[in-house]
């Protein structure tokens, strides 16, 4: 599968749907929904509603994050808004304000 890069100069302000990969070192305003898994990048900035598979926090989500399959956010990593996915990890160093939702 293929992966698209938002680099770090990059600003979006809008709405992001596709089937592949999605790395984001830049900023994106809107909407995420990507079907494969989503990297948000030390440095990266996403401000929107994100819809995926699999998301991996190293940078900032200012949003709502529903995962089908795992959220997990890493060091230095900051997430405020609700999170929904069946497996959630939280790593020590992690910055996380909101609710958590793993189903069931």
């Amino acid at each position: 599968m293929a992966t698209t890069v938002i680099g770090s100069s990059i600003v979006i302000d809008g709405e992001i749907s596709g089937e592949e990969h999605l790395v984001v070192h830049g900023t994106v305003k809107g909407r995420i929904n990507v079907r494969d898994s989503l990297v948000v990048e030390n440095g990266g900035l996403v401000e929107a509603t994100v819809e995926t598979s699999s998301i991996t926090v190293n940078g900032t989500v200012n949003g709502d994050i529903s995962a089908s399959e795992r959220a997990e956010l890493r060091p230095n990593s900051t997430v405020i808004g609700d999170i929904r996915a069946p497996r959630i990890l939280i790593a020590d160093g992690a910055s996380f304000k909101g609710n958590v939702d793993m189903g069931g």
